[in-house]
């Protein structure tokens, strides 16, 4: 029997008899903290996957939730079997290129999360290393807050602090080396860990992915705007558009996706899988 626990922006929560976690991705879409009307055709599964594929790769880095349980026929393909977790409150986010909310940053004073950039940089440049810029865990319909390592530390303690950027930061060095030899940039990630029942941080929910990462071909990269990708920034595009009508200022929520953003997104999602991992998304599905 499972315990429904938590409704998150896109996944569901459900926990076992015997304690073990069932973590369902939805094809819900969230953008701009809304989660958005129109879902995604197979995202969920496609996030799963992915991650799973991930986790392998990563194990020698830093140990990972999922256990090996039996999933229900009704959540198969878009479920991981987890060991529950303590998490830690913060999202752990590392940039290898300069855009989003960090290119804000910088555009006022040259620095992100109070650290120095050099200057000329562009939308879209890469940066001299990758950098750990954590970030506030907002509850649901709130906005997650850039903060800087000392703030953080000040939250969780240096030691785990340390701990939490140099995990995110190899992270980060090994997704970017694996997807740079299929042909995409790892712009950002994001990451969240959580201590297991004996107390080691585990890498937890899910990892390079579309929702959680910035993926651009590189063949197209070309500093100086917003880059052809392969996640969600094109929904994002698409809703603060004129064609859109939205006003993200209003305080409405965002309009429905048009068919052919969904598809365009979708299709986004697939190629991003099958690149990374090799394998062809109707077999793997």
């Amino acid at each position: 029997m499972l315990n429904h626990l938590y409704s998150g922006k896109v996944r569901e929560l459900y926990q076992a008899d015997d304690g073990v976690l069932l973590l369902v991705a939805s094809d819900r879409m969230s953008a701009f903290d809304y989660v958005l009307d129109t879902p995604i055709p197979d995202k969920g599964k496609i996030l799963t996957q992915l991650s799973l594929w991930w986790f392998e790769r990563l194990a020698d880095l830093v140990p990972n939730h999922v256990v090996d349980a039996p999933i229900p026929p009704e959540f198969a393909g878009r479920a991981m079997a987890c060991r529950p977790l303590r998490m830690v409150q913060a999202e752990c986010v590392a940039r290898g290129y300069l855009t989003g909310s960090a290119l804000a940053e910088y555009r006022r004073d040259g620095l992100v999360c109070e650290i120095s950039l050099p200057g000329g940089l562009e939308d879209g440049s890469p940066l001299p290393e990758p950098i750990f810029t954590p970030a506030t865990k907002a509850p649901l319909g709130e906005h997650d807050e850039n903060i800087t390592f000392g703030q953080l530390a000040e939250s969780v303690g240096t030691d785990l602090a340390a701990e939490l950027r140099r995990i995110t930061i190899a992270v980060y060095e090994r997704g970017a080396q694996v997807a740079a030899e299929r042909g995409i940039l790892v712009a950002d990630t994001k990451i969240e860990l959580g201590f297991d029942i004996d107390g080691t941080l585990t890498l937890g929910d899910e990892v390079l992915t579309p929702d959680s990462s910035r993926f651009w071909p590189a063949a197209q990269w070309r500093p100086g705007h917003s880059q052809p990708s392969y996640d969600k920034q094109y929904v994002r595009d698409w809703l603060l558009s004129p064609e859109s009508g939205w006003n993200r200022d209003s305080g409405e929520p965002p309009p429905p996706l048009p068919g052919r953003v969904i598809e365009r997104t979708r299709e986004g999602y697939i190629q991003a899988f099958e690149r990374i991992t090799g394998l062809t998304w109707s077999d793997a599905s």
